[in-house]
C-alpha cells in the first residue's frame, strides 16, 4: 500500500552521482524488498505499540524530517489549498489506508496483509469510473478475477478466522485507491513536498484519533518494537518513497509500480522466514488469483497507452 497519490516527478535535470543504469536497479530492489519487509516490521511494532499511535509517530517523524530538509534546500512551502488537499489525501492514504493495516496486523499475519493490500489497483480501476475512466473489456476481466481472489482470501484462507482484520484490510485498500484517484485531479504540492505534506497531515490525524480512542505511549516497549518503528520511518517512508519518486521520473509507470506484484510474495517469505508465520496453500492460491487480476488490468492499460 505505498503510492502516495500524485507524488510528483523529480527534476530530470538534477545532477546525480550515478546514472540510471545503476540507480534504477538499486531503486527497484530497495522498493521490492524494503516495502515488502515493512509488513513484518508493522507486525513487530504493533505487538507493543498501539496501532494508530505507532503509525502517527512513524509518519510525523518521517514527514517532519523530510519537510525540514526540503525547506532547508529552498523548496517553497505548500499553499493553503495544497495543505488542505494533502490533508484529505493523507487521511485516506495514511489514516485509513496505513492505519487500518496496522490495526489489522494485530490479528492477521503480515504476509496475508500484504496480499490483501495488493487488491488496491482493483479498487482504483473501479473508482476511476467516477471520473469517466470506466474499465475496458480486459480490465473488467481483471476486476472479476482479482475480486474473486479477494473473496477466496477472506473466506477460505487463514484470514477467515480474523473477520474484523479482514474487513479492515479491504477498507484500507479501498481507501488508498480512492485517495490516489481523487488526488490526481487536485492541486497538490510538487515532488517530494507532496509526500512530506501528506505524512505530516496524515500523521497528525492519526495522532488525534489515537488519543481520542484512548491509545497511549507504551511504558517500556522492547527494543525490537522500537527498532521496527525506526525502520518503518527511515527505510519504509523516507528511503522507499524516495526510490519510488525516482522511478516515476526515470522509467515507465508499469515498471515503477511493479512493486505491487513483488511486495506480496516478498512479505509472505519474510513473514515465514523471520516472523514464524504459517502460509497455507489456499492463501497462495488466493494471492496468485489477486495478482493475476491486477496483471490483467496493468496489461489493458499498457495496450491503451
Amino acid at each position: 500500500m505505498n503510492d502516495l497519490s500524485r507524488s510528483g516527478r523529480l527534476d530530470a535535470s538534477a545532477p546525480t552521482l550515478f546514472g540510471p543504469r545503476l540507480l534504477v536497479p538499486i531503486a527497484l530492489l530497495s522498493l521490492y524488498f524494503v516495502w515488502g519487509s515493512t509488513y513484518l516490521a508493522i507486525r513487530v511494532a504493533v505487538a507493543s505499540w498501539p496501532p494508530f499511535l505507532m503509525a502517527a509517530v512513524r509518519f510525523l517523524c518521517a514527514g517532519g524530517a523530510l519537510y525540514a530538509f526540503l525547506r532547508w534546500r529552498g523548496m517553497a512551502a505548500p499553499t493553503r489549498r495544497q495543505w488542505l488537499n494533502s490533508a484529505a489525501t493523507g487521511v485516506m492514504l495514511l489514516g485509513f489506508g496505513n492505519g487500518l493495516v496496522c490495526y489489522a496486523e494485530q490479528s492477521v499475519a503480515s504476509g496475508l496483509a500484504a496480499v490483501a493490500v495488493a487488491s488496491m489497483p482493483l479498487f482504483a480501476a473501479v473508482f476511476g469510473g467516477f471520473y469517466g475512466q470506466w474499465p475496458r473489456r480486459l480490465e473488467w476481466l481483471g476486476l472479476g478475477v482479482g475480486f474473486a481472489g479477494v473473496i477466496l482470501l477472506n473466506l477460505g484462507g487463514s484470514m477467515a478466522g480474523s473477520p474484523v482484520g479482514a474487513i479492515a484490510l479491504v477498507v484500507a485498500a479501498g481507501s488508498w485507491a480512492f485517495g490516489s484517484v481523487w488526488s490526481k485531479r487536485r492541486d497538490m504540492p510538487p515532488a517530494a513536498m507532496n509526500t512530506a505534506a501528506q505524512m505530516l497531515t496524515g500523521g497528525a490525524v492519526l495522532l488525534v484519533f489515537a488519543l481520542l480512542i484512548g491509545e497511549r505511549l507504551p511504558v517500556s516497549p522492547p527494543l525490537s518494537a522500537n527498532l521496527a518503528l525506526v525502520y518503518l520511518a527511515i527505510a519504509g517512508s523516507l528511503v522507499g518513497f524516495s526510490a519510488y519518486l525516482y522511478l516515476l521520473n526515470t522509467v515507465r509507470p508499469a515498471l515503477a509500480t511493479s512493486y505491487a506484484y513483488v511486495n506480496p510474495p516478498v512479505a509472505v517469505l519474510v513473514g515465514a522466514l523471520f516472523g514464524g508465520e504459517a502460509v497455507h496453500g489456499f492463501d497462495i492460491v488466493a494471492m496468485a488469483v489477486i495478482l493475476g487480476g491486477v496483471g490483467l488490468i496493468a496489461l489493458a492499460r499498457e495496450r491503451a497507452a
